[in-house]
């Protein structure tokens, strides 16, 4: 009886000594650690900081004296050991899980702290890592509150797979298309993409593992699966943000009956025009009726040339003036160019000014807008 007494006295100062260990690394170590932190240069231990992985690592030091104490105080209370070993253990493994629950997210912070990450929707791979974690640490107490190992559980859990694959076959599909957006990069909060089969056109407001939130040009909200990037075709315009280059591809249809060539007063006319002289040149000043230039091919000329020179186009992208094929209803004209502009309403106002320019200088060659009578 008295050994009895000097063992649960033992494990009492044991405990003691447990609590007292974790109150010192807390109250003692942790001011320590902070102060270091906010002298160091690096953000990484601020980030471990804000998410309590120090203070959480100081509860493994009880577990700790009380997995190496325990044997030695309690050595004729065999079920009182296994007891409170097995608690231990359990404490042990959901405190490993809390640190590593609290890197995790540290390092995805660290991560969208660097500017051309911003927006990659890193958090759905911090969603799935602490699932996977979590899972883990379940299986992991499970075996030690039934005494069987690890393995044998997870042989287990492999009869029920077809099960979970049926009942969860959506959070599944969710958690898998999730990890895949966020991997391979495709679609970021802030991105503007295009999903034409689900009527989607606007900003992704929110991007989580098992689904995304669009807010549309038109102020609805759309909420879709993440699967559904992955299973359908879409638009995003992010490179086109990114380099700041916008394509403008427009065209004017030009009424064929006015097609020929240029006479003596129409070349006399677009020499004494200063934007069409400047943009054609010498070409222009030599030009006579004997030429037998085409009007439309000299208005190409023109165009190409315009627009080449306007300061909001990019001369190092593709840029021309072209004819399409003629469906019967006037000879397209296409403009083509990238500008420097990006501002959706901005952008609209520049093209729409490039092309109202060049309709109203068709008449000095001769051309019109082709109307159908």
């Amino acid at each position: 009886m008295i050994e009895l007494f000097q063992q649960y006295k033992a494990f009492l100062i044991l405990c003691g000594i447990a609590v007292m260990s974790l109150y010192i690394s807390r109250y003692t170590f942790m001011p320590i650690f902070k102060k270091i932190a906010k002298r160091s240069k690096g953000q990484f231990d601020d980030l471990l900081v804000k998410h309590h992985a120090i203070e959480r690592f100081a509860h493994i030091i009880p577990a700790i004296i009380l997995y190496r104490g325990l044997p030695s105080v309690l050595t004729d209370s065999a079920d009182l050991f296994q007891i409170l070993i097995t608690l231990n253990n359990i404490y042990f493994i959901v405190v490993g899980y809390l640190i590593y629950d609290s890197c995790l997210r540290a390092i995805a912070d660290l991560i969208l702290l660097n500017p051309k990450k911003q927006g990659i929707p890193i958090q759905g791979v911090c969603q799935a890592g602490l699932l996977l974690g979590f899972l883990i640490c379940t299986i992991l107490v499970i075996s030690q509150v039934t005494n069987k190992s690890p393995v044998i559980l997870l042989s287990g859990l492999g009869a029920l797979a077809a099960v979970f694959m049926l009942v969860f076959k959506d959070s599944i599909l969710g958690f898998t298309a999730g990890v895949q957006i966020a991997i391979l990069d495709l679609v970021r909060t802030g991105d503007w993409i295009e999903i034409p089969k689900e009527n989607i056109n606007g900003i992704v407001d929110y991007v989580s593992l098992t689904s995304i939130r669009i807010q549309n040009w038109d102020n609805t909200t759309s909420i879709l699966p993440a699967y559904t990037i992955v299973s359908t075709t879409f638009k995003n315009w992010r490179t086109m943000q990114e380099s700041g280059r916008r394509r403008i591809q427009r065209s004017i249809l030009i009424d064929g009956r006015m097609l020929g060539y240029l006479n003596e007063s129409q070349i006399e006319a677009l020499k004494a025009d200063k934007t069409v002289l400047a943009m054609l040149g010498s070409r222009l000043e030599k030009m006579t009726a004997k030429d037998q230039v085409v009007n439309m091919e000299l208005f190409r000329s023109f165009a190409t040339t315009y627009i080449r020179s306007l300061d909001d186009v990019d001369p190092q992208k593709t840029h021309f003036a072209r004819e399409l094929e003629s469906k019967g209803y006037g000879i397209p004209l296409e403009i083509y160019m990238f500008t420097k502009i990006t501002s959706w309403a901005e952008y609209e106002t520049f093209g729409s000014n490039v092309v109202d320019f060049l309709m109203a200088k068709l008449p000095l060659f001769g051309l019109r807008i082709y109307q159908r009578n």
